[in-house]
């Protein structure tokens, strides 16, 4: 049987809009089974995925903030060692770094990636074996689905499909919202006080709980922040990503900035809104099967009245 490999580390919605791709791989390629390279902190998510065979963690966030310990070192080496322990029949590079393309040329097989005009880091594409054009003006999901398909000989067909059971994360009867303030680039933010007032507003609804989830302490704080202003709003306990599937997963409804856990949102197919302030959703825009509204474009961040009247539409 072949085993396949595909290499995509980080960030959360780019490991996100993968997921489709290891879905139509599975479809296409019966004769084959499939591991994954991920950044640790989202190989629990990853692992929801029934073609995820073989989850094999890497840290690269944590180990180059102390690469030259001891530690850091026996660490990095039992990952390179479970990376060239399989020999793999095809290596699928869809993150399309330097890292990434190193990493793929540690593993033992047929390494394939985006061409040098396909990718932000031309120089990736000397790792690989088979270069492959897709276009740059896809959709995340799209050039992810393309990719793998060129390089192991099928056409994605139908709509993207994440592999993640929306009902095994359904339960239980308390109502509640997502908030998703929290975002790694300060120019996707949308102001404190609006979600403040976005908050009090969906808070009018004494049986709606609202929950403000967090990664950082910066988030953290921020969550703390909104919280202290909006009767009933709750700020949870920092969670793996598993965790934190189910808590979306049985969300009412999502609104949230261009973030990781938007898309995971829309990959549960979760009622969202989706707060575009610093970057372009034909690029990024969240994709799934229920309802979206995708409001805002870089430099036009939607009005707290935009998104309540999103939130009503959607709601009904």
């Amino acid at each position: 049987m072949a085993n396949i490999l595909f290499i995509k580390t980080s960030s959360l919605g780019d490991v996100i809009h993968h997921m489709p791709a290891l879905t139509d791989a599975r479809s296409a390629r019966a004769d084959a089974t499939f591991s994954w390279l991920v950044e640790e902190q989202f190989a629990p998510l990853v692992r929801l995925h029934p073609a995820a065979t073989e989850v094999i963690p890497v840290a690269w966030r944590r180990w180059r903030k102390s690469v030259l310990t001891p530690t850091t070192i026996a660490e990095m080496g039992k990952s390179f060692r479970a990376v060239r322990a399989c020999e793999y029949s095809d290596i699928v590079d869809t993150q399309g770094l330097l890292r990434s393309g190193l990493l793929s040329r540690m593993a033992s097989g047929r390494r394939h990636g985006y061409d040098a005009s396909s990718i932000r880091e031309p120089l990736a594409s000397l790792f690989y074996d088979v270069r492959h054009r897709v276009d740059r003006r896809l959709h995340a999901v799209e050039r992810n689905r393309i990719l793998s398909g060129l390089a192991l000989g099928y056409v994605p067909q139908g709509a993207p499909d994440f592999g993640l059971d929306h009902a095994r994360f359904v339960g239980g009867a308390s109502r509640y919202a997502v908030l998703l303030h929290a975002t790694a680039r300060a120019e996707k933010e949308w102001p404190e006080a609006q979600w403040i007032a976005l908050g009090r507003a969906l808070g009018q609804d004494r049986e709606l709980e609202i929950i403000l989830p967090w990664g950082s302490e910066i988030e953290r704080r921020r969550s703390e922040n909104i919280a202290r202003e909006v009767p009933g709003a709750r700020v949870p306990e920092r969670a793996p990503l598993d965790e934190v599937a189910k808590l979306i997963g049985g969300a009412q409804f999502v609104v949230g900035v261009d973030t990781g856990l938007l898309h995971l949102a829309a990959a549960l197919a979760v009622p969202l809104v989706a707060i575009f302030t610093g970057s372009k959703p034909d690029l990024t825009g969240p994709v799934g099967s229920g309802l979206r509204s995708i409001l805002g474009d870089k430099g036009m961040p939607p009005t707290v009245d935009e998104v309540l009247g999103a939130v009503s539409t959607m709601t009904g």
